[in-house]
């Protein structure tokens, strides 16, 4: 005598959904044309920032340094503290016309490809 009795179970639609959002981390996404949109503005936007960021940590050390200099070691480093703080502040006053150097050079190497895309969009 053979059983034929199937075992069949539906998911709540709470539970279904949160299996179709653990699937889709597995499932190899394609990129649209938006999300490169946005991915190559932001590579812009990132590489000036952390650039300029950079350059403005560097300046705030060299201003703290000959900060140090003058008042800690007056006596004998006191020329030598204003010198650095001194180039510490123009450093640091450079950080911002770098990023807008930089933003302004990236967006120019970029902008024939981020035409193409939005003119694929707005097609």
């Amino acid at each position: 005598m053979e059983n034929n009795e199937n075992f069949s179970y539906t998911y709540s639609a709470k539970e279904q959904e949160e299996i179709k959002k653990i699937r889709e981390k597995y499932i190899p996404r394609e990129s649209d044309k938006m999300e490169q949109l946005r991915s190559l503005d932001r590579r812009v936007t990132n590489k000036g920032t952390l650039i300029s960021v950079s350059v403005g940590v560097v300046g705030t050390l060299l201003l703290g340094v000959g900060m140090c200099c003058t008042m800690l070691w007056a006596d004998s480093f006191f020329v030598v503290g204003v010198i650095v703080g001194i180039i510490g502040i123009a450093v640091l006053s450079a950080a911002y016309p770098l990023y807008t150097y930089i933003i302004k050079k990236e967006r120019e190497k970029i902008a024939p490809e981020i035409i193409r895309l939005t003119d694929e969009l707005m097609k």
